[in-house]
């Protein structure tokens, strides 16, 4: 004996689609969220995970050449 009536076919397809499109959504951001990654750690994640930064400009190189030099004729060692 059946207490449930089968499901209509409207419902069938309606829940096919869903899940389709679902799994798009999670694709899209999945993707999203690996290029975000990737343009923030410039390809080398561990330089992020050091907490190294990068130079954006020949100024942000030359004050940061500057720093070593003044850290290195003070004696200090990092």
């Amino acid at each position: 004996m059946s207490y449930f009536k089968p499901d209509h076919e409207i419902y069938r397809r309606r829940f096919s689609r869903n899940v389709g499109v679902g799994v798009a959504l999670a694709a899209f951001v999945i993707l999203s969220f690996f290029l975000t990654v990737e343009k923030v750690t410039q390809g080398n994640p561990m330089r992020s995970i050091k907490g190294e930064g990068f130079a954006v400009t020949a100024e942000d190189q030359a004050m940061k050449d500057a720093l070593k030099a003044s850290q290195g004729t003070t004696g200090a060692s990092n």
